[in-house]
C-alpha cells in the first residue's frame, strides 16, 4: 500500500520512560522530515476538530547499541532519512542543547539510544535486517 517504510528503533536497555520519550521524539522527527505523510485532521460526531497524525504506520523495533549503529551505518549508505537520538540528549533541556551534544558525539561511534529510518521499503528492510519488533 505504501512505497515507503518508517521504522523506529529504541535501545532495549533503557528505562520505560526513556523508551517512550525517545519514540515520541523520533516520531515527531519523521513527521517533520516528511510532511507529505500527514493525514487529514480528525473530526468527531459533534463536529469537534482534532489534530492530524501520520497516515502511514510506523513499526517500533528494539536493539542493542551495535544494532542501532549498524542500522545507522546502513541507513547512511542507502541515503535514507535518519532521525537520531543519542544518550547525551537525556541530560539537556532544550532543542539547541540537543543539537550541541549531538554535534559533540563521535560520528563514527554514536551513543545511539534511538533511530528513525524512512525511505523505500526494501532499503529500510535491509538497514533493519536482524532487528526484532519491540516487545
Amino acid at each position: 500500500m505504501f512505497d515507503t517504510k518508517v521504522a523506529l528503533i529504541v535501545r532495549h536497555d533503557l528505562a520505560m520512560w526513556q523508551r517512550l520519550n525517545v519514540v515520541a521524539f523520533l516520531a515527531s522527527g519523521v513527521a517533520s522530515a516528511a510532511p507529505e505523510m500527514m493525514g487529514e485532521p480528525y473530526r468527531d460526531a459533534h463536529g469537534n476538530r482534532y489534530g492530524n497524525m501520520l497516515g502511514q504506520p510506523m513499526l517500533v523495533f528494539e536493539a542493542e547499541l551495535n544494532g542501532l549503529q549498524n542500522a545507522h551505518r546502513k541507513g547512511l549508505e542507502r541515503e535514507l532519512t535518519l532521525i537520531p537520538y543519542v544518550y547525551a540528549m537525556f541530560s539537556t533541556d532544550h532543542d539547541q542543547a540537543n543539537r550541541d551534544v549531538f554535534l559533540a558525539e563521535d560520528a563514527d561511534n554514536l551513543d545511539l539510544v534511538g533511530l528513525a529510518l524512512r525511505g523505500p521499503k526494501k532499503a529500510v528492510d535491509k538497514a533493519m535486517k536482524g532487528l526484532a519488533l519491540h516487545k
